[in-house]
């Protein structure tokens, strides 16, 4: 494996993902550290997420044909619940989903499955708030 180098940009995008409570754009990234007063260009920022996406310090997910992107805890396999309006995100461990995963692969014949799982919906403060409502 190669080792990779820490510019002052992997930093500066690796900060400022960590400082986001869920998921965020590559371009709202990019624009928060514009905003900032950063040089930084905007394939700069998407190198250094697929980077850290790469080395297990950053998820990623599709929501509407654009790729997020959440800071997270590198080396431990988890799923995710995310508010569907907010961007509230909650790692958790889904024992039944390995479990799940591991059988349906075996029962037609795969071997070393891997999957993603994320499970959207409205957080508590959203739902409290209305938001979502049927009416």
């Amino acid at each position: 494996m190669t080792a990779r180098r820490n510019t002052w940009q992997r930093e500066a995008v690796r900060g400022a993902l960590g400082e986001r409570e869920g998921f965020v754009s590559a371009q709202a990234l990019h624009s928060g550290l514009r905003d900032q007063g950063s040089t930084i260009g905007l394939a700069t920022v998407y190198r250094a997420l697929a980077d850290l996406e790469s080395t297990g310090e950053a998820d990623s997910l599709q929501q509407e044909g654009e790729a997020l992107y959440r800071a997270c805890t590198p080396g431990k396999h988890h799923h995710h619940l995310i508010c569907r309006n907010c961007g509230a995100t909650v790692e958790i461990e889904a024992d039944e989903v390995e479990t799940w995963a591991h059988q349906v692969a075996a029962k037609h014949g795969f071997t070393q499955p891997e999957h993603v799982v994320d499970v959207f919906g409205l957080c508590a403060d959203c739902t409290a708030k209305g938001v979502g409502a049927q009416g």
